[in-house]
């Protein structure tokens, strides 16, 4: 067993556009989406023990209360029959549309192999703790295809700050399929996606634009709150594309600098003061970083 600790970042991660392209006989919906992933994230922390355990704290902690957490779940997968201490940090909102479970799994499984010296498990097996989870295994932005498990390798992303706002309002995503499902008609939608990098922030908010989240009504439906949340960052001085991630509640804004975020998060605070309202940036690498 390895003596020393690891600590891993497990990074929010944001759907810049989300196109629903079909629906399979199982009832599962096909999507196409470009995600990346953002500096800001939960903290798990790997030390020696014994047994195998899971601590939480953190503001968003009490939501994990008694739930079969991501985390142990992706533990007993690659489990060797060796003990670890797990504590995870939760600094990220619950049923967000941000992966937070999803990219703490995906630290756990990378972080436990590490620590144990193991290989990951099939991807099979991973599918199993959502379709978010290969995503979150990938090293930078990727174009998600499928449920969730085709990956293909996107284009570079240009340095861009993002503001992050929730309403505190978990949004489970069943629920928005469900909505989605019946507020579709059966109307897929698959946009065409670029090949080439884009050079700045405004290039890139300029080639979402021509791309949507197709969930977005139906999570409105749902938490009337996201199309507030929408309205206040798009206002905000300086946004280039304010946007919903994923199922949501979670919205995003693109701005072209990191002061600009950092000022528009503190007056949306102020206005609203019971919403989660981050300033953070888009990162260069991928969900797990540590």
């Amino acid at each position: 067993m390895n003596a020393a600790a690891l600590r891993l970042t497990a990074r929010a991660k944001i759907n810049l556009y989300l196109h629903v392209t079909g629906r399979r006989a199982d009832g599962y919906h096909l999507m196409d989406s470009l995600v990346c992933f953002a500096e800001l994230g939960d903290e798990l922390t790997i030390a020696p023990a014994e047994q195998l355990s899971l601590s939480v704290d953190g503001p968003f902690a009490p939501a994990l209360a008694g739930a079969d957490n991501l985390v142990l779940r992706a533990a007993r997968l690659v489990d060797a029959g060796r003990g670890a201490a797990l504590h995870l940090n939760k600094q990220l909102p619950v049923a967000a549309g941000i992966g937070g479970g999803s990219a703490d799994a995906a630290a756990a499984l990378t972080g436990l192999a590490r620590f144990w010296q193991v290989q990951l498990p099939a991807d099979s097996q991973l599918l199993a703790l959502g379709a978010d989870l290969p995503v979150c295994l990938a090293d930078g932005p990727r174009f998600a295809g499928g449920i969730g498990e085709a990956l293909e390798e996107a284009p570079s992303l240009p340095p861009t700050a993002l503001l992050l706002a929730n309403p505190r309002r978990p949004l489970p995503t069943v629920d928005v399929f469900r909505r989605y499902a019946k507020m579709s008609k059966g109307e897929f939608s698959q946009p065409a996606r670029w090949s080439h990098a884009p050079v700045d922030a405004t290039e890139l908010a300029d080639l979402l634009r021509e791309r949507v989240n197709d969930l977005t009504e139906a999570a409105i439906a749902q938490v009337p709150e996201i199309g507030e949340l929408l309205t206040a960052i798009n206002a905000a001085p300086g946004c280039l594309l304010a946007r919903m991630s994923g199922s949501g509640a979670s919205c995003f804004g693109l701005f072209a600098s990191a002061g600009a975020a950092a000022k528009a998060a503190a007056s949306l605070q102020v206005l609203s003061p019971n919403w989660w309202i981050r300033a953070t940036a888009i990162a260069a690498g991928g969900a797990v970083a540590g």
